[in-house]
């Protein structure tokens, strides 16, 4: 395919309107870029066009993501710091009976009341590494823009307020300890229009106008514990709000009436991230941002971009940095991982790619652990089949406590999906795709990926009959989702796919017994099944 002119340049894509006059300037926008000409990548889409996708991650498949910081301290769920100010909301009304009003108490305190005092990273990480993970990733910073790593340029952060700990270089070090690639999540910078809740008051009852804390500056925190610190470095909130109209895809887009992020911000936001990759050295960075941070009023995640890839290759001799981000066009697939949160691909994509996704909440919920609602180990092993079956990984996240701990239901489930996996891993690590994906009644009623993410659980659901393929080298694997009844299996996609040789069931010591006929590859499977998720089949012989 020709690619197309306006896709050259650090500015491609950028709407004209956010190019031009106050908007431009405001976006940060202030003329021409000028990149050291000896870097391998500049941060430009055309430039980018050149990443290829590093073998450890295709080959590792499965990872494990804590995507924990002070949000999981009121054990509330997701999006706790922003939904805590809406007046009469499950999260306000929660807060003002846990904590007092947000005009007293507003989301600085509870990073205060965060204290992290039961974590212990390499326990956690040893276990996931346990569970089969291939990489761990860390939260660096939520929507609720608390840095969990000291650095300069911003002085909420992990070490200064809250627990008093550099999360990330915990993280990192435990990741390290026990060999496994380390990467951070980035998603403050979302806060601009995220935090603006906290701008609001009260329409109603005693405190009706008073304003939420998001409206505190540094000069009224004399005598407080936070004296020092400025409430609006965390909230951003000195800024206009966004025009009405709902918190949806397109204000998170930056369109519909976004209030746009200064030029001073994007720069912060620039350095925190900059400072985070050369202080970590992580070998993965997700971006929870449509395409990438603040795209397309600044050229900030282009440049984020172009310096992991040259940073990765001064270390490594080559480039071995993975770099994800969401909604992307198929220009941008080539520069990116494309990430898809919840969903799955109904195709075998030609790119890798991301699934991401989680056992519970986001952040963590005890209304989940009470009514023990947590996805289960088959639905997980399920999902990372179907995903590695079409050319993608799965990156999932174990909600953490406030207190740095799982409970036992995950623990159990964790464990679970490692057992799985001893017996079964060798069907999932370092494959590659098939001719096609899989077969079943699931395959044919796939959920549609139209809206690229959050589709999670709206296809069919897997039974016996479906099956979900890789291939190593010469050998096919074909993981049944389910035992089917009577002790026999048919694999109709190998109706003439070459002369079968050997079948073997993993976990099982014994060759089956087979035959091949127009029908596909019928199996006879042992009494007794070799676990309770899923089953792979070895095959030898078939046209790989």
């Amino acid at each position: 395919m020709k690619r197309r002119t306006l896709v050259k340049g650090a500015l491609a894509g950028i709407p004209s309107l956010l190019l031009s006059g106050a908007v431009g300037r405001a976006a940060g926008f202030s003329g021409l870029l000028s990149p050291e000409s000896a870097q391998p990548f500049q941060p430009t889409w055309d430039s980018l066009s050149n990443y290829v996708v590093p073998e450890w991650y295709r080959d590792a498949k499965f990872g494990l993501w804590a995507h924990w910081g002070p949000q999981c301290e009121p054990e509330f769920g997701d999006w706790y710091a922003r939904n805590m100010y809406f007046e009469g909301g499950e999260a306000y009304k929660y807060h003002c009976e846990k904590y007092g009003h947000p005009s007293k108490f507003g989301f600085k305190d509870v990073i205060r009341q965060w204290k992290a005092d039961k974590w212990d990273p390499s326990e956690l990480v040893g276990l996931y590494k346990g569970a089969g993970a291939k990489f761990f990733v860390a939260m660096a910073n939520h929507h609720d823009n608390l840095d969990l790593f000291p650095n300069k340029y911003h002085k909420w952060n992990s070490t200064r307020v809250g627990p008093h700990k550099d999360i990330v270089g915990g993280w990192a070090a435990a990741a390290r300890e026990h060999g496994l690639p380390f990467g951070v999540s980035v998603h403050a910078s979302h806060a601009w229009t995220w935090y603006e809740s906290a701008q609001q008051s009260d329409k109603k009852g005693p405190l009706a106008g008073v304003p939420y804390d998001g409206h505190l500056t540094a000069a009224q925190g004399k005598g407080t514990w936070w004296d020092g610190l400025d409430p609006q470095e965390l909230y951003v909130q000195n800024h206009p709000l966004s025009k009405p109209g709902g918190y949806n895809q397109q204000k998170w887009e930056w369109k519909d009436g976004a209030s746009i992020p200064s030029k001073a911000y994007c720069e912060k936001f620039f350095k925190r991230t900059r400072a985070l990759i050369d202080n970590y050295d992580p070998d993965l960075v997700y971006f929870d941002d449509t395409v990438l941070p603040l795209w397309p009023v600044s050229d900030v995640g282009l440049r984020i971009a172009a310096h992991l890839y040259n940073s990765s290759i001064k270390k490594n001799g080559k480039l071995e940095a993975v770099l994800t981000g969401k909604i992307l066009n198929e220009e941008q697939r080539k520069c990116l991982v494309w990430d898809l949160e919840k969903g799955q691909s109904n195709v075998i994509e030609p790119l890798p790619w991301q699934t991401d996704t989680c056992i519970g909440d986001w952040h963590y919920d005890r209304r989940t652990y009470d009514k023990k609602g947590y996805k289960s180990a088959k639905t997980v092993i399920h999902t990372l089949a179907d995903v590695v079956s079409k050319n993608g990984n799965l990156m999932l996240s174990v909600p953490v406590r406030g207190n740095g701990t799982i409970d036992e239901q995950e623990r159990a489930i964790v464990e679970a999906i490692g057992a799985w996996m001893r017996v079964n891993g060798e069907a999932i690590y370092g494959t590659r795709p098939w001719m096609v994906f899989g077969e079943g009644p699931a395959t044919e009623a796939a959920a549609s990926i139209a809206a690229a993410n959050f589709n999670e659980g709206k296809g069919k659901p897997f039974t016996a009959e479906d099956i979900r393929f890789t291939k190593k080298g010469s050998t096919l694997y074909a993981i049944l989702l389910g035992w089917p009844e009577g002790g026999k299996t048919l694999v109709k996609s190998l109706a003439g796919k070459g002369k079968v040789s050997s079948v073997k069931l993993l976990g099982h010591d014994a060759e089956l017994v087979f035959g091949q006929s127009e029908r596909g590859l019928e199996v006879q499977l042992p009494a007794q099944a070799p676990g309770k998720e899923a089953f792979a089949l070895k095959i030898e012989g078939a046209v790989v």
